[in-house]
């Protein structure tokens, strides 16, 4: 089975209305018409610049719903990662999380720089950039086996603010 991308995610949510505005306002997500007719509780949205039909499936389950426990008492999804173009569109992206009160850490992983937030009901997400393979070097691919701090300003005075991350890589070259 060859897998090319993620096409997309579903997630159960506590309350529909204010997950939509958490992925619409703090990271550009959009909804797009295509749900079922009669069907109640459920939206979907699109990213910016995504070619996806949908990236995001929300389903409302109600609000008696229980903050999610895997990883801590039972297994469970730890996390989905979204690459965005640029290092600029992940200091934005950051700017916009802890404005939201989302923003819950951030790694230098060596070929990959970080973000991660949290969503309302407390589902984590990772926002990733990708190192382009034409700049990959010694030091970022040893770099992938420890967990650093991430300096966002080095990284872009490094890499340029407007480097397209992931060519060679996720993105064709």
């Amino acid at each position: 089975m060859g897998i090319h991308r993620l096409n997309h995610a579903v997630l159960y949510v506590s309350d529909l209305a204010r997950s939509v505005a958490f992925y619409r306002d703090v990271l550009g997500f959009r909804p797009v018409a295509m749900t079922p007719d009669g069907f109640r509780g459920a939206t979907f949205l699109q990213a910016p610049d995504s070619t996806n039909d949908h990236d995001l499936g929300l389903f409302e389950i109600g609000a008696g719903a229980g903050r999610s426990a895997a990883g801590r008492s039972t297994v469970g999804l730890y996390h989905l990662a979204w690459e965005v173009d640029t290092l600029d569109e992940l200091a934005a992206t950051a700017e916009r999380l802890a404005a939201a009160g989302a923003l819950v850490g951030t790694s230098d992983h060596g070929t990959t720089k970080s973000l991660y937030g949290r969503d309302p009901d407390g589902l984590e997400f990772e926002i990733v950039w990708l190192i382009p393979a034409d700049l990959l070097d010694d030091s970022a691919l040893a770099a992938r086996k420890q967990i650093g701090r991430l300096d966002l300003d080095a990284e872009r005075r490094r890499y340029g603010g407007q480097t397209r991350g992931g060519v060679g890589i996720s993105v064709p070259a």
